[in-house]
């Protein structure tokens, strides 16, 4: 059985968006590894990566932890894993690899020409764009430039970033309407909203926001804590959902501003569906997204939203027709905002069928089906 690699930095992006492509290549005959960092760095659980490794088993997808790091500077680090990839791709002779995360795109692409093996590379989101830092364009620029010239296919997920990457001498640049999202999984819910609410101890009657991200600096959570400060409403709660370096930052943050009582942190959570489901809002401040999967996951949800005004957001939200788009550095916008929508629920709702319609065009199946039509090309 000819066999094919999806690599990335860390194993929660393969769980996460690639998984429907997994299961894709195995309808078209291949035999699917997964090689990625199994134990660090990875935005999802411990339990949940050894559940992920338990159903890789199930589905007879060989898997291999890769040393990688998602800190650049941790060169040694980086090195050993380039030198594991080389081993395993000379090994086994890939049909072509399907590379993804900035490290596992250099890594798949380099190791790729080395070895004379076709090499696909998803960008989900340039570290340069509209407004990024100096150092950024210096830095990554040049590097996907450079390395675009040992890409088969490069699939960018944004128009922003497809119309860069044509400045590239890529053999095939490919848009991809995001990694998709299983609407159907959010339709017809039912469940006691009400009970659900009281478990993560929320009245009926508290307005809720909700956000989904790793607690990192890029996410900006701080925006909405001191959004939700400014306020100075009870009735306003603020759910987080995820895990990562700046907790402790952030909960200290809602401590200095005597709103512990209305921000909760509840980690990596399994039940994203239900929450979203009893939420109000969809709070969204990041300063730098490709296409992300877990606004969309609001918008098939239907809820309106507050996000910042940046590449992909721009794509997905409809300025005052779906929310709000807003300088991710202006939590005081977002204050604004946040208060407008929580005044007039017959504007939320107008905003949440908007979303409703408008996320049919970034479906899974439509994604799909363009990612399997790439593949058979090759």
């Amino acid at each position: 059985m000819i066999k094919v690699l999806i690599l990335a930095s860390v194993a929660s992006m393969i769980d996460q968006f690639n998984m429907p492509n997994i299961i894709l290549l195995q309808q078209l005959g291949y035999d699917v590894h997964v090689a990625a960092n199994f134990k660090y760095g990875n935005t999802s659980s411990k339990q949940r990566i050894d559940n992920f490794k338990k159903e890789l088993k199930e589905l007879n997808v060989t898997f291999y932890h890769v040393e990688f790091s998602r800190k650049g500077s941790s060169i040694i680090n980086n090195i050993r894993a380039f030198k594991q990839i080389n081993i395993l791709m000379k090994k086994n002779r890939y049909k072509f690899v399907h590379c993804h995360s900035p490290i596992g795109g250099l890594c798949g692409r380099i190791i790729g020409h080395m070895t004379k093996t076709t090499v696909i590379y998803t960008a989900h989101g340039f570290h340069f764009y509209k407004g990024a830092p100096l150092i950024n364009w210096l830095i990554y620029y040049p590097a996907e430039k450079w390395l675009a010239r040992n890409t088969d296919v490069l699939i960018t997920i944004n128009k922003e970033d497809y119309c860069r990457a044509k400045n590239f001498k890529a053999k095939k640049i490919k848009y991809l309407p995001g990694v998709g999202v299983d609407i159907d999984k959010f339709k017809n819910i039912e469940f006691d909203k009400e009970k659900k609410r009281k478990s993560i101890g929320i009245n009926i009657d508290d307005f809720m926001i909700i956000s989904v991200g790793e607690l990192n600096k890029n996410k900006n959570h701080q925006a909405i804590i001191k959004a939700v400060a400014k306020l100075k409403n009870e009735k306003i709660k603020y759910i987080v959902c995820g895990q990562g370096p700046l907790e402790n930052e952030l909960r200290g943050l809602t401590n200095a501003l005597r709103i512990d009582n209305q921000v909760k942190f509840l980690g990596f959570r399994k039940d994203i569906v239900e929450l979203m489901n009893v939420a109000d809002l969809f709070a969204f401040p990041s300063y730098r997204e490709g296409l992300s999967l877990s606004l969309m996951e609001a918008m098939a949800s239907g809820l309106p939203v507050v996000c910042s005004k940046i590449r992909g957001n721009i794509e997905l939200i409809e300025e005052g027709k779906g929310g709000y788009l807003i300088d991710p550095k202006k939590p005081l916008e977002f204050a604004d905002k946040i208060n407008k929508l929580y005044k007039d629920r017959k504007l939320r709702n107008s905003f949440a069928g908007n979303n409703y319609n408008h996320i049919n065009n970034f479906s899974i199946k439509n994604v799909i089906d363009k990612i399997s039509q790439i593949y058979k090309e090759l």
